[in-house]
């Protein structure tokens, strides 16, 4: 066993439950958290896997309320964007007939009764018993989270006030209909909580599909990692320390108290203790008490259900068989009761079309759900994935065959889409989501549940406690819900009052001074000359874009070129006037991913996860008395058209003088409206250079318009500016006046790689491990990893140097090298002078000795 560490809490999984109780507890009770998690990733089931290079599949999250609600507004603070699903968002088929769920509890009301007007009244009073047996699952499940002396005495009354939560779903539609047709529509999607309408709890039913999923249902805009993205970025901020591959194989109690837990790091087989006095575990009830030596005390719980699902990834759009993203679901008889017992692959199935609900999704998927019983693969269970006999893929097969059979059978022709295949089975949830016989949705939803004082987020162990699904209900919002009732157990009184009220409000306001980050939606896609293209990106309900920016900024896009995005940042081309959209112009530039992605397979529609606005090269109103000398070459005109609108927008009547330089005529950009520009601006001069007949802008062309009272934005290639700054400087212009912006394509940030690759191996051979960089004045010195950017390593260790980018397009962050060796890429940011007085960007210099820097 390794060296102890030490920290306040230990959160045991890292599903949305484990994430919910961390965050709560460092935020409202300022403890050191530590977060352990076996998997390689984190975020339970909201993470996502890849396949054959561009299929995303979700592995747990397909569909969830309309409406973000507090809990989730909380855990994201409001930046969870839901693209809903269609009005009719659950077909249900059985056999001779179907049904359709309308969003609105009342359209739903209303439609039943349609559809079964012999039981109007009946069904008024089965929406009552509804809210009846919702109100006691409520009751119940925070009730669960007091000491156990209030517990035992309350959990009789609970019963007592509340017995249509106890009871079994299909007694209560047996008590509540005749109809055995409107039996089986209200009983149906038992599969969101997973246990069968003969053994689960009504109270469960009704909290899930009769009330959640009420009001409507959405998608999370770019998947389901979408939120863990962000809930995660929000951890960090509260100190919360995350951990992979972290597998906990016992909870340390002495004296019946939580002391720790013991760890081992799968990645190097290191085995060490964590000293904690308390312990929230997100595993689900039975592998917490497996973690305390007894689980004989959950015997009288029923088993759990697991699951089989398959993944296909189609080279067509379902939308081509009329389909438009709602939800399906097949039941193989009305009473939906031997489905359970049928052949795997034939029982009840829920089909989801999440590609049709994400904006952002560029490939299109399904997946199929069924619920199974865990021991349908009994024969494997023990062996490893690559040691599985013949007999486990041939059952495989065969499973995968009947589950498309049934949706060929629906649609017909659907076979011939599907470009992936690929099936999980209980064996599967058993080894990624480390659940018990792969359960999926953690302990069974039933009577025995609701009356098991070990079924919530307390146990006998003082200081242990349970989060996520079983602390709860079911799906990702009930882990959530038993995350706080975790973190309610565990916070005081005071610190409990405040948690609350923030949840209340929804989470935090965004600061206006950082740059918003979420989807925006392709509005549209010009070609401006054959080598560029202007987009435009607009919310996507439409209305105002969620920033405003200054002219002269630039927004990051991530671009789904791969599997893994890659990011690019854009200088916005639109005015800052505009509230309904902006604009950036692309050049294609060869061999360019990012370029390449833009101009060969963007299309209109798609919503891009986008961070903006980012930059300093901006202006602002100055005198009217000054000149405004706006230099661009070819593509670097985007962020000065944005200076131009803006100018215009503010009625400026001074001198704005525009010299664009091209290599062609034909490369020439914004030509009609810089034209319809100077009827709202007065004193703008334009002069358009075409390189291949007039040579580059140089001193002469400078020379009337530069000097002492002239302020410059420059932004064009590298050696054009690197060679006009120093111009500049000639004609009187202060340094303090140029502002310059560069080109940073997907090349440069490779070569940077590279270089930093190439440095850290040479360090390596040498046995170098870190190189120190003084700081000119008495600043702290600091370390610098081999292959890291004097800007990364100054971060790294809260050493404060001016920044915004991050990569050399913006300028900002200006250092001195005074003395050691580096590699690094000035990007035309500095004239000749300034190179030589050692002038570089921390961002892109890779010291390869000891260095002193100055600023």
């Amino acid at each position: 066993m390794g060296s102890d560490e030490e920290v306040d809490v230990v959160v045991i999984g890292s599903g949305m439950g484990g994430l919910a109780a961390a965050r709560t507890i460092a935020q409202f009770g300022g403890k050191r958290v530590l977060v352990l998690e076996q998997h390689y990733t984190l975020g339970g089931m909201t993470q996502e896997f890849s396949r054959a290079g561009r299929y995303r599949f979700g592995t747990g999250l397909h569909y969830m309320s309309a409406s973000a609600g507090p809990f989730l507004g909380f855990m994201t603070d409001g930046r969870a964007q839901l693209s809903p699903l269609p009005d009719e968002y659950d077909a249900l088929h059985f056999p001779g007939f179907d049904f359709a769920v309308p969003a609105g509890k009342e359209r739903f009301r209303e439609r039943l009764k349609e559809r079964f007007p012999a039981e109007s009244d009946a069904i008024d009073r089965f929406f009552r018993t509804t809210r009846w047996a919702m109100a006691g699952l409520t009751a119940r499940n925070v009730l669960a989270s007091f000491p156990d002396g209030v517990r035992k005495a309350g959990a009789p009354i609970v019963e007592r006030l509340f017995p249509s939560a106890f009871r079994s779903l299909r007694d209560q539609v047996s008590r509540s209909f005749r109809d055995p047709r409107l039996r089986a529509v209200l009983a149906a999607r038992w599969g969101l909580y997973g246990t069968p309408p003969a053994s689960s709890a009504f109270g469960y039913h009704a909290a899930v599909p009769l009330t959640f999923f009420m009001e409507g249902t959405a998608h999370p805009v770019g998947g389901p990692q979408e939120l863990n993205r962000v809930v995660l970025d929000m951890l960090r901020r509260y100190g919360v320390v995350l951990r992979s591959r972290q597998r906990v194989h016992e909870v340390v109690v002495e004296g019946g108290k939580v002391a720790g837990v013991d760890v081992e790091d799968t990645t190097t087989g290191r085995r060490y203790r964590v000293r904690a006095d308390t312990v929230v575990s997100a595993t689900g009830v039975r592998n917490t008490y497996a973690l305390i030596g007894k689980s004989h005390e959950l015997a009288d719980l029923p088993e759990e259900r697991s699951a089989v699902m398959l993944f296909l990834g189609l080279d067509r759009s379902p939308a081509e068989f009329g389909l438009r993203g709602e939800n399906h679901w097949f039941m193989p008889d009305l009473d939906d009761h031997d489905g359970v017992q049928r052949l795997p692959g034939e029982g009840t199935l829920y089909v989801s079309f999440a590609s049709l609900n994400n904006p952002a999704a560029r490939f299109h998927t399904v997946e199929l759900l069924e619920l199974v019983d865990p021991k349908v693969v009994d024969e494997w269970r023990g062996t490893s994935g690559n040691e599985r006999p013949e007999s486990y893929r041939k059952f495989k097969d065969e499973l995968t065959g009947r589950l498309i059979a049934r949706l060929e059978e629906r649609w017909p022709g659907f076979r011939e889409t599907i470009a992936f295949a690929e099936l999980a089975t209980p064996l599967s949830f058993e080894t990624y989501q480390h659940s018990v016989r792969g359960s999926f949705y953690g302990l069974a939803a039933t009577p025995q549940r609701l009356r098991s004082a070990r079924a919530g987020c307390r146990t006998p162990v003082k200081g242990l406690f349970v989060a996520g699904q079983d602390a709860w209900g079911s799906g990702v919002v009930g882990a959530l819900a038993g995350g706080l009732m975790a973190a309610n157990a565990v916070l005081k009184p005071r610190q409990l009052g405040t948690m609350w009220q923030a949840i209340r409000s929804g989470g935090t306001t965004r600061d206006p001074a950082t740059p918003w980050e979420g989807y925006l939606r392709v509005a549209g896609i010009e070609v401006l000359t054959p080598t560029v293209r202007r987009i435009r990106f607009e919310p996507l309900d439409g209305g105002v874009v969620p920033f405003s920016f200054t002219a002269g900024q630039y927004v990051k896009v991530e671009l789904p070129v791969a599997v893994e995005p890659i990011e690019r940042s854009y200088s916005i081309c639109s005015g800052p006037g505009e509230s309904g959209f902006f604009e950036i112009a692309v050049k294609h530039e060869p061999d360019g991913l990012g370029s390449g992605f833009l101009h060969e397979e963007l299309e209109v529609g798609l919503a891009l996860r986008v961070s903006g606005p980012h930059g300093e090269f901006i202006w602002e109103p100055g005198t009217d008395a000054e000149t405004l000398l706006l230099i661009a070459g070819g593509v670097g005109i985007t962020p000065l058209m944005s200076v131009l609108l803006a100018a215009a927008d503010v009625g400026h009547t001074g001198r704005i003088v525009l010299l664009a330089s091209y290599r062609t005529e034909a490369e020439v950009l914004f030509g009609p409206e810089i034209e319809a520009l100077r009827s709202r601006l007065p004193g703008l001069e334009v002069s358009v250079f075409a390189t291949d007949r007039q040579g580059r802008i140089g001193y002469d062309e400078l020379l009337p318009h530069a000097g002492p009272a002239t302020r410059v934005h420059l932004c064009g290639p590298a050696p054009m500016m690197q060679d006009l700054i120093g111009r500049l400087r000639e004609l009187g212009v202060p340094p303090e006046a140029i502002r310059t912006e560069a080109f940073v394509s997907g090349r440069s940030k490779e070569t940077r790689r590279e270089k930093a690759h190439t440095i850290a191996a040479a360090a390596a051979a040498a046995g170098v491990t870190e190189f120190v960089i003084g700081t000119d004045g008495g600043g702290p010195a600091f370390s610098c990893s081999p292959g890291q950017s004097v800007l990364d390593a100054a971060n790294a260790v809260g050493v404060a140097l001016p920044q915004s980018c991050g990569e050399g397009a913006c300028g900002t962050c200006r250092v001195r090298v005074l003395s050691g060796a580096y590699e690094t890429d000035d990007r035309g940011m500095f004239s000749a002078d300034e190179l030589a007085a050692g002038w570089r960007l921390a961002c892109q210099t890779l010291p390869t000795e000891d260095l002193v820097i100055g600023q």
